[in-house]
């Protein structure tokens, strides 16, 4: 009787494995979500691009802020700021992150922790990370502590600064990049003086409720050579472990993607030596008409799900990837559930494959559903200039990445980075936050499908961010 049972539920197997199969296949082909809603969070004055960041709360999803390097105010320094309660149909805007130790402000991130704290990271006019912290849902800051990168070895025996490069860059960071866990935040950057990637993190118990940084932990590289985080260089396992990514400096043509493991976090063990995650032959710079001024990146980002769901441990890398000697850049997408010692067969998100620039992904998990989703700027020809106008496009998996949904445009507009005569485009990188269903990217945008940029059509950029509801 055993032996017959055995045997009927092996006949049955393939059949539900056939039937999952088609559920997966079902839910990539159901098509996009309706055309989302776009919103203009800034509509302010010059250009709010280089980064484009939006962070959504967890307490409460429609309970979004936005920020962007601000160059609208030659009087002011700081970040642009926006807070919206009703998922980006209004906002209240203005200057954070202002004053003689904060001046200057750019490459900055944010992102909520579980607890409803607001966690922004920025670089200071001195160079170095200045962290902060809003607890009232995003309307007010205030200043954390001051990282300061180290040498090689640590601050009791810093290196010298690189040949060439002047004394002020000594203990300077660059790139800042912050996430959360279940009880902690870290922040990741590169040491300028010593050319190595370091983290630093802090224990969080609950809203205000939060420990000192700890001392800035180097992944430790060969003969000094490190690289540039990505666009959301560093992740937070379910048991406090860190996981970070970055691109190295790469040559004319090439340049490799590694990730490091620090597998206790805040306890006494240390980043592992890194693996390598990918060669890109993205190298740092690379020039393209959508971006030709700043250029792009590889640009890789991480995303850790750690809320106990279907999926949790797994960890999520995507990547920008060429041929050699084009301009036909895509999005590349795999995943890990062994804190990155293996990933799975990287996946190509966006369907297009007409020659294009596919370029400055932003990667999300929302933690209450498992689903993870991705958007990029995606490059085109509306105005007889090849591949050098601009919209947002993303999709999304519900299976753990295991299929996706055909990728969707989600920017009303198209945009043109030459308008803005920024000097750095649309910038380095770009955010997004996934909350409750609730997808929110943000980017850099001049083709003012809202009629409210200030400066006009394809002039400079506003922030622009779009409710997208995934099922």
């Amino acid at each position: 009787m055993r032996g017959r049972a055995i045997r009927a539920l092996m006949a049955v197997l393939p059949v539900i494995a056939g039937i999952v199969l088609v559920m997966s296949a079902a839910v990539a082909a159901a098509g996009p979500p309706a055309a989302p809603p776009n919103f203009d969070a800034s509509a302010w004055p010059g250009n709010q691009g280089e980064d484009a960041i939006v962070a959504a709360n967890p307490t409460d999803p429609l309970n979004i802020v936005a920020t962007s390097c601000d160059a609208g105010r030659v009087d002011l320094d700081g970040l642009f700021g926006a807070v919206s309660s009703n998922g980006g149909r209004t906002w209240a805007r203005r200057l954070i992150a202002t004053g003689a130790a904060l001046g200057h402000a750019c490459d900055e991130d944010l992102v909520w922790d579980r607890y409803g704290n607001l966690w922004l990271v920025h670089l200071a006019a001195n160079g170095t990370v200045a962290v902060q912290v809003s607890t009232d849902r995003g309307v007010h800051f205030t200043k954390v502590t001051d990282i300061v990168p180290t040498g090689a070895k640590g601050a009791s025996a810093p290196t010298a600064v690189p040949s060439g490069q002047p004394d002020y860059l000594k203990h300077a960071a660059d790139r800042p990049t912050v996430a959360v866990g279940p009880s902690s935040v870290w922040v990741e950057y590169t040491s300028v003086e010593s050319a190595r990637i370091q983290a630093s993190g802090a224990k969080v118990t609950g809203l205000g409720k939060f420990g000192s940084f700890s001392a800035p932990e180097s992944v430790p590289t060969g003969a000094g050579r490190g690289g540039f985080p990505g666009t959301g260089g560093v992740a937070v396992g379910p048991r406090g472990q860190v996981l970070v990514t970055y691109q190295n400096f790469g040559g004319q043509c090439c340049s490799r993607l590694y990730t490091a493991l620090d597998p206790d976090g805040l306890g006494p063990r240390a980043f592992g030596h890194p693996r390598l995650l990918a060669d890109t032959s993205v190298e740092t710079g690379l020039r393209i008409p959508a971006q030709p001024d700043r250029g792009i990146g590889a640009d890789p980002s991480l995303a850790w799900d750690w809320d106990g769901g279907p999926h949790s441990g797994r960890v999520y890398a995507v990547w920008t990837q060429r041929p050699k000697n084009t301009t036909d850049t895509t999005i590349l997408f795999l995943y890990s559930t062994n804190n990155g010692a293996t990933w799975s067969k990287p996946v190509q998100l966006g369907g297009d494959h007409m020659p294009c620039s596919q370029f400055v992904p932003a990667l999300a998990v929302d933690q209450s559903t498992a689903d993870v989703a991705v958007s990029w700027y995606k490059s085109g020809d509306t105005r007889g200039i090849p591949n050098a106008d601009t919209q947002i496009w993303a999709t999304y998996s519900v299976d753990g990445g295991a299929a996706f949904a055909p990728d969707f445009r989600v920017s009303k507009g198209t945009s043109s980075a030459t308008g803005a005569k920024n000097f750095f485009d649309y910038g380095d990188y770009s955010g997004a936050a996934f909350v409750s269903h609730l997808f929110y990217p943000g980017w850099a945008d001049n083709s003012d499908s809202t009629g409210t940029n200030p400066n006009g059509r394809m002039h400079q950029l506003d922030l622009y961010t779009a409710q997208v509801r995934i099922p």
